[in-house]
């Protein structure tokens, strides 16, 4: 019988998942239900998965083949209703399942807050980009590149906070290349919060 998920080859022919780690994976079990968060069972599950090192086998491997034995009630019938062979990666596994999990009227919704992102009265530079990263972590499937994301995060500041950024760059921060104003971002906000 084919499997939904077609985990890539490995050259390591002695790696085998054991049944304590099934059993540890299996005990974050996901249900499919309104009440849990697609998004935390996936951290969780992340979080299992990456400790478990092995020579020659990569992660994509042990997400893959682990990802199953959490499932339960309909997030398992979900998955077991996908056409066999259809999840061959862990990108496309994260997208078929907040795509299925995760309501489009809640992407939709978080999208929004992250472009419509305002500073609040009084909230200094380092809360601001922590709230800001916490939207982002929320719908980390938003499909928003880094530079648009900067772009929200730098509009939605009052006129000091951007001046600020600025300086810290050593220039406009939106000139810089997303990776870099990242970085400058990351150390500015540091400063502040210090």
């Amino acid at each position: 019988m084919s499997s939904w998920i077609t985990p890539p080859t490995t050259p390591a022919n002695d790696f085998e998942l054991k049944p304590a780690l099934i059993q540890l994976v299996s005990q974050n079990q996901f249900h499919g239900i309104s009440n849990e968060c697609p998004q935390d069972h996936l951290r969780r599950f992340l979080d299992l998965c990456s400790t478990v090192k092995h020579n020659g086998v990569k992660q994509d491997y042990i997400r893959l083949s682990l990802f199953k034995f959490p499932l339960v009630g309909e997030a398992a019938r979900w998955l077991a209703n996908l056409p066999p062979n259809s999840l061959t990666t862990w990108d496309e596994l994260t997208k078929a399942f907040l795509g299925r999990f995760y309501p489009l009227s809640k992407t939709a919704d978080m999208r929004s807050q992250i472009m419509d992102f305002q500073d609040r009265d009084g909230e200094s530079l380092y809360d601001a980009w922590e709230r800001f990263k916490a939207l982002l972590r929320a719908c980390a499937h938003h499909q928003m590149e880094d530079w648009l994301q900067i772009h929200c995060f730098y509009k939605g500041l009052p006129k000091q906070n951007p001046m600020t950024l600025d300086a810290g760059a050593g220039g406009p921060i939106m000139q810089k290349d997303p990776t870099t104003a990242l970085e400058l971002i990351e150390k500015v906000v540091q400063n502040d919060k210090d």
